[in-house]
Parts: structure tokens; C-alpha cells; sequence
């Protein structure tokens, strides 16, 4: 591992926080800043994420002084760790959109942004960078360090290091992402109460959480908040598809199927939770009339796939069983973003933002991301083994099915058994409902 390599090389590292906020973001940040600043070196803390540093230029866009960056002093991150948002602020900058294959790593035109971040952080004097955000943050810092092969032998390098971050928990080569546990635990206390006004109007909630990609967050609070029903895009099978895509028709008719196995055990109310990456498998005839952004994606969040979905519900729900049932959908999500951490996400935080220290100083590490197992010890995975070589796109970690986890949810949310209609629901009374 080139065990102290960069001990005297590394004198002064800069931070850049990317991406979305997340609970414990302070916690990496303090906890690394701490730990150059004992050791008698310098941190940098540059503000909103790349959106300075792309745009760097050295006669016309110099970076200044407490406006794009600051040098962080003890000062700064003391008593930082429990604090909600980002101390040096986050966007979504992206200075290696555009870059798609390892040939455009070698064109002047694509890497003019990533070309622009080397030069201001040379210029500022910084030996190392460590990145703390999610997948597209980490597709960065791998872009950044590969385009350094191409420099000059004499040129200075930069090493890089990247801290995982995202409140989805869908990245590969860690178990939990700091943030995680905080967001679960502010969506379950809301999935709660929902669930509580459920109980007392007869109703149901369909609640949409976010996770762009993967399950973790849904399948999280529908455990915790005990929610009748999850669905996340690892549970899209043939039950819920039709043509290679997500059936709203199939996901509603499911919704039903439990709503009536509850009514059948004389519970007329419940929660169900739905994952926003649902919206990535429908088709382009119900994404068509969507706006997208610069990018050309579909905003999940911006389909509402908890209202649509709740919509057919009630009415399918009334063809089949002869009566009505409110049924309401809502979006839940950002308000756990900048929540106080949980103390779990601190302690992960905290011990991620060392480990950005012990891989640059001490291990003499570049091109890694900082990782913990087991009862958080430190690990770092190297970003070959993150991001593919030919496509350059960071793998997404996915619920297993039939895993453990996958599992827990199946056992306890309402069993459902084969449901034709709703004959039998209400002998001889007609239900409460909203």
C-alpha cells in the first residue's frame, strides 16, 4: 500500500463536499480536518462543491479567499460534528459530465472543467483532494485521478481519496452510507404519524420516498414504520411489468390486493411505501410528458409517483370491492436531508473522515475510497474495482432478492393471498372509511 509515502508529501489537502446534504456530513468534515490540523498540516474547505474550481481560470477566474474557499482552522470544526448541513456548503457541479468512455479522458474539449480543477488546485498549493459525495461525485475524483496519467512525468500529481455519501445507502464496496440511519429514522417518525391519521379516517397513505436507483431508503422506513406494503425497483418482476416496464395498472392492482387481505382481517386502513427509482422503469409513454433536466433525465421526484399511483388505487379499489376508500399520496424525503445526524451517522462520519487522513498519510493512497466493515474498521477500495473500465459509470448496489434483508420486509408486511374480489370482505356491514 506505499505505507507512508505521501507523509511528508501531502502538507496541505483540500475538501470538496458534493451532491445532496446528508446527515453527518459535518462529522467526515470535522473529523478529517482535525485530524491533518493535529498533525500540523493545512485543509482547504472549498465551498458549493466544483462549482469554483470548474470554473477556475489563472488570469481572468482566480479562486478568493473566503468567497470560494477557506483555510479551515480548529476554530471551524470544533464541537462541527452534531451540526446539521454542509460547513462549506455542496451543488451539484459536474466537471466530468460529458466524459462517457476512457478515450474522452484524452480530449482537451471534454476535460477542459476537470483541467480547470487540477489548475486551481495547483495553484493553491493543495498536495491532495479528498471528495466526499455520491456516485456521480465519485465518477469525478476517478476522472480527476485517471486524466493526472496524461500529465507531463514531471508534473505534480494530486493524490485523491473519495468518502461514500448518500442517503439512498445504494453504493458498492460499503454496507451503510453516512446519512442512512438519520434518514430512515425521520421518515419512519412521518410514516408513523401517517399512519396513526390512517387508523383514525379509515384511509390509506402511499408514501414515496427517495431512492433514485435502489431500495434501501423505501425497504428502511417501511421496516422501521410498519408499513402494510413496500415496492422498490428490486421488486419489479413479471407480477409488475408489462413490455419490459413498470405496469402503474399491475403496481395499483397490487396496492389493492392488500388493501382488500386487510379489510378480509378487519383492518381498514394502512401505509404503503413506494421507492421514487420506480419512475426510472416505466416507459417512455408515461415519462413523455415530464420535464428533464440539462441532462436529458427524467426528475423522480418531479413524477409523483405516489399521488399518480394513489389515484388508481381509489379507483380500482371501488371497481373491485363496491365502495370507496380515501386514499392520499405524498412525498417524503428532503426533510431528513439536513436532520440532526443520528449518532450512528456521527460515529461513521467521524470514522470516514479519519480514514481520508490515514489514506493519504498514512497508508500513501491514491484513488481510493475511504470504506468501514464490520464494527467500522477501516477499509479502502480502489476505484477500479468501483468504476468500470470501459464505461466509466460507478456501480449502484442493489437489495439482493431473497436476501436476509429483502426478506425482513416480505415478512412483515400483509400477506396476501390469491385475491379475487371483495365479496367477503364486509359480512353483513359496511366499512368505515375516509
Amino acid at each position: 500500500m506505499n505505507t507512508g509515502a505521501n507523509r511528508g508529501r501531502v502538507r496541505r489537502v483540500g475538501i470538496v463536499f458534493s451532491g445532496g446534504p446528508a446527515p453527518g456530513a459535518n462529522a467526515v468534515i470535522a473529523a478529517a480536518a482535525y485530524s491533518f490540523m493535529e498533525d500540523k498540516r493545512e485543509v482547504v474547505g472549498f465551498f458549493h462543491g466544483y462549482s469554483h474550481l470548474m470554473e477556475y481560470h489563472p488570469v481572468s477566474r482566480r479562486l478568493v479567499p473566503d468567497e470560494h474557499y477557506r483555510l479551515l482552522t480548529q476554530g471551524d470544526v470544533s464541537d462541527l460534528r452534531n451540526a446539521r448541513g454542509v460547513l462549506i456548503g455542496t451543488s451539484r457541479a459536474h466537471p466530468g459530465a460529458g466524459i462517457t468512455c476512457p478515450e474522452d479522458l484524452a480530449n482537451p474539449e471534454k476535460t477542459q472543467r476537470l483541467q480547470n480543477v487540477y489548475a486551481a488546485l495547483i495553484d493553491l498549493g493543495i498536495d491532495a483532494l479528498i471528495s466526499i459525495g455520491g456516485d456521480g461525485t465519485l465518477a469525478t475524483a476517478s476522472y480527476l485521478h485517471h486524466w493526472q496519467e496524461n500529465l507531463p512525468p514531471d508534473a505534480k500529481r494530486i493524490a485523491i481519496v473519495h468518502v461514500p455519501k448518500t442517503i439512498d445507502n445504494d453504493y458498492s464496496g460499503i454496507d451503510f452510507t453516512f446519512g442512512f440511519f438519520t434518514a430512515v429514522d425521520v421518515l419512519t417518525k412521518e410514516l408513523m404519524n401517517l399512519r396513526a391519521d390512517a387508523i383514525a379516517t379509515g384511509s390509506y397513505f402511499i408514501v414515496e420516498t427517495m431512492g433514485r436507483k435502489a431500495g434501501w431508503l423505501a425497504y428502511g422506513v417501511a421496516i422501521a414504520g410498519e408499513a402494510n406494503l413496500v415496492v422498490a425497483p428490486e421488486d419489479v418482476d413479471d407480477t409488475l411489468s408489462e413490455n419490459g416496464f413498470l405496469s402503474l395498472d399491475k403496481l395499483a392492482n397490487r396496492i389493492v390486493d392488500t388493501m382488500i387481505a386487510r379489510d378480509r382481517r378487519g383492518k381498514h386502513y394502512g401505509t404503503v411505501v413506494l421507492a421514487e427509482g420506480l419512475v426510472g422503469l416505466l416507459s417512455p409513454d408515461d415519462l413523455s410528458a415530464m420535464e428533464r433536466d440539462k441532462f436529458g433525465h427524467v426528475s423522480h421526484g418531479g413524477f409523483a409517483i405516489g399521488k399518480m399511483t394513489a389515484e388508481r388505487v381509489m379507483e380500482l379499489y371501488e371497481h373491485r370491492s363496491g365502495y370507496k376508500k380515501k386514499v392520499r399520496g405524498l412525498q417524503i424525503g428532503y426533510e431528513s436531508r439536513s436532520a440532526p445526524p443520528h449518532a450512528f451517522d456521527v460515529m461513521l462520519g467521524s470514522q470516514l473522515g479519519i480514514g481520508a487522513y490515514r489514506a493519504l498519510v498514512e497508508e500513501g493512497l491514491d484513488g481510493h475510497m475511504v470504506s468501514v466493515r464490520g464494527q467500522l474498521d477501516l477499509h479502502y477500495v480502489p476505484f477500479a474495482e468501483l468504476v468500470d473500465d470501459q464505461t466509466l459509470r460507478v456501480a449502484v448496489r442493489l437489495i439482493e432478492p431473497k436476501s436476509d434483508f429483502h426478506r425482513l420486509a416480505r415478512f412483515l408486511e400483509t400477506r396476501v393471498d390469491h385475491v379475487e374480489g371483495a365479496d367477503t370482505i364486509y359480512p353483513g356491514r359496511r366499512p368505515e372509511h375516509g
